[in-house]
């Protein structure tokens, strides 16, 4: 179990996940986290990141920054998602290696499973064949940090963990039409249509891919669990183990937002993955699992919102 008082260094404590976790540690009653905003010190930088390291001293580190998005962001700047998530991981694990930080958990994404992977997919399936080509630069990354503290684990003894999470949401996430996941991106369609009086809201592709959500408050509570509890090599899928299609999710989410509207698939934009649902029979067998229904969660991330955008205007 982690000391209350341990120094604990959440990486990337702005981001969705990240501000997941220091709120959940905060509530726990974790009274020593350490934090670093991006003009304070740039993950991507050798020197600097061993310089923090060695000042701060982190005795546990959440290792959950990075460069993130949804298919638009990831087929429009794939360079910037390689080449930003190979640095920050790196970085990062090589630093706590030097100042001998007591456990890292390194966090990657669904993503990382093949394209045509069996459904659910289960953590062996982690490079059995070809990638999902729309998000490849970034998941090549992704599978880069599991290898990278695998590796580490193997050549020096480092207690550093991988875990994997499926299809995140909730507070704190990013609402930009052309860098955001699907959730959100729909949420921010169906709200403004509402405002603008339009019944009409346009959704990529046909609606027939499968999609897995995640709160990303359930997130945290299962990072937390694991820095705890588990102490393997093999990443550890984090999910809820139950999947909708696009299709459902745009109703649940216009219920919600903008109860009157319809939908318009537009087919000339890409599907991504036809599935992409986890096994998350190693977790529960650990002892976690997910405990916010998607209607619940889809709700009060659109409260959240709502609230967020009358404090901007």
């Amino acid at each position: 179990m982690v000391p209350q008082d341990a120094r604990i260094f959440v990486a990337g404590h702005r981001g969705l996940v990240g501000s997941a976790i220091v709120r959940r540690l905060e509530s726990a009653g974790y009274t020593n986290l350490q934090v670093a905003t991006r003009e304070q010190l740039d993950l991507r930088d050798q020197a600097a990141v061993n310089y923090w390291f060695r000042d701060h001293r982190p005795e546990y580190v959440y290792l959950v920054a990075g460069t993130v998005g949804g298919i638009l962001a990831n087929s429009t700047r794939p360079a910037e998602f390689l080449y930003d998530n190979l640095m920050i991981h790196g970085t990062v694990v090589e630093a706590a290696r030097q100042i001998g930080t007591t456990k890292l958990l390194y966090l990657g994404s669904s993503c990382i499973y093949p394209r045509e992977a069996p459904q659910p997919m289960t953590e062996e399936a982690l490079l059995t064949s070809p990638l999902e080509p729309t998000n490849e630069p970034y998941a090549i990354a992704k599978i880069a940090g599991i290898k990278l503290c695998s590796a580490y684990r193997r050549q020096y003894g480092c207690n550093f963990i991988s875990a994997m999470p499926t299809n995140l949401y909730g507070p704190g996430d990013n609402f930009d039409l052309d860098s955001s996941h699907v959730l959100p991106a729909l949420m921010r369609k169906f709200h403004e249509a509402k405002l603008s009086g339009q019944s009409d809201v346009t959704i990529w592709g046909t609606g027939s891919p499968r999609r897995e959500f995640l709160h990303v408050d359930d997130l945290a509570d299962a990072c937390v669990f694991l820095m705890d509890h588990y102490d393997g090599e093999q990443h550890v899928n984090v999910g809820t183990g139950v999947d909708v299609t696009i299709k459902e999710l745009a109703e649940m989410v216009g219920q919600v937002v903008h109860p009157n509207s319809r939908l318009v698939f537009d087919t000339t934009k890409p599907d991504g993955s036809p599935r992409k649902l986890l096994d998350v029979n190693k977790l529960a067998g650990i002892g976690w699992t997910a405990s916010t229904g998607l209607a619940d969660g889809i709700r009060s991330t659109y409260e959240w919102f709502l609230a967020q955008h009358s404090v901007r205007s």
